[in-house]
């Protein structure tokens, strides 16, 4: 059997999220770097007001889940894969050992401001709950055109899908959907209209930047959120992490990857939970738990547990 942490994408953040982490040295070491690199105290960057800006809460949910693993794998405890949604693809590929914890802060700083300047008002991400994926895409086709744009973004569990577009046409599918007398619709804490075609030119900027940084074979099983499956080499690992910002999450198939290759436990880093009734659906055998609201010594214990089983 086999063990995996995953990292939640933008809209988990939570105001005060760095000040609420455990106060192990690990943790205050990955705070410290952070602000060396980014040349701030990160702790300001956690406020509410802060978090309305895509740049500190991308760097947020980056901090979080690099402080949180060094924590829980201090004490010799080990893992097998890790995962991250959009924005968590970057905490996945540090704790896997295939890039460096000061280039993913300098990497995230650029792609929240790039993100941000791309749409700094009108669009945004919408979560469609009790729909299939052919009954939204019949939604998109009714409402997409250049002057509403409007694309599927996240494929979350069979009957949740996340859109994203301007406000105007997220509306009017919002809309359509309520009208189908199934279908419920929730704006996402997101401004700005991920993984959609909309962020292409951004991916290209923040794909030049990656060409100056030094990558490393994954150490760990790290499995793409886009691909739903695993990327081993630099080249794909790179354009996966440039790109992901404008291609569609799979995170259902993602997880169900993860679950077909034996995987049985699943920790979910801060902040929250979503991830974690996510995988539930998917988990017909195994433990899914969130780090928020666990001791720290009961997740060790549970990975040392997932790697007796796996010898």
């Amino acid at each position: 059997m086999s063990s995996l942490l995953v990292f939640p994408g933008q809209g988990a953040q939570q105001p005060g999220m760095l000040r609420r982490l455990p106060q192990t040295p690990e943790v205050q070491a990955c705070l410290q770097e952070a602000g060396e690199v980014l040349g701030q105290d990160v702790l300001t960057l956690d406020s509410a007001e802060a978090l309305a800006a895509t740049r500190a809460v991308q760097l947020c949910l980056l901090i979080a889940g690099v402080a949180c693993v060094r924590s829980l794998l201090q004490a010799g405890a080990t893992v097998n894969y890790v995962a991250g949604l959009s924005i968590g693809a970057y905490p996945a590929a540090v704790v896997a050992g295939a890039l460096g914890f000061a280039d993913a802060l300098r990497l995230v700083s650029l792609r929240g401001e790039l993100m941000q300047q791309a749409y700094p008002q009108g669009y945004g991400m919408t979560a469609l709950i009790g729909l299939d994926l052919g009954a939204v895409e019949g939604l998109l086709a009714q409402v997409h055109s250049p002057r509403m744009p409007v694309y599927l973004a996240n494929i979350n569990a069979d009957n949740q899908v996340v859109i994203a577009g301007s406000d105007a046409a997220m509306q009017a599918v919002a809309e359509l959907a309520r009208g189908s007398g199934v279908g419920v619709a929730r704006r996402l804490a997101v401004s700005v209209p991920s993984h959609c075609p909309l962020l292409e030119q951004p991916a290209q900027t923040l794909a030049a930047a990656f060409a100056g940084v030094t990558l490393q074979v994954p150490r760990l099983g790290y499995l793409s959120g886009s691909r739903a499956r695993p990327i081993r080499g630099v080249e794909p690992l790179r354009d996966d992490l440039a790109f992901n910002m404008c291609r569609v999450v799979d995170w259902r198939g993602t997880v169900q990857s993860a679950y077909e290759r034996g995987v049985r436990l699943q920790i979910e880093l801060p902040p929250g939970a979503v991830l974690t009734g996510l995988a539930r659906r998917v988990f017909e055998q195994g433990s899914v738990i969130a780090f928020d609201g666990a001791r720290l010594d009961t997740l060790q214990a549970l990975l040392r547990e997932e790697e007796s089983r796996d010898r």
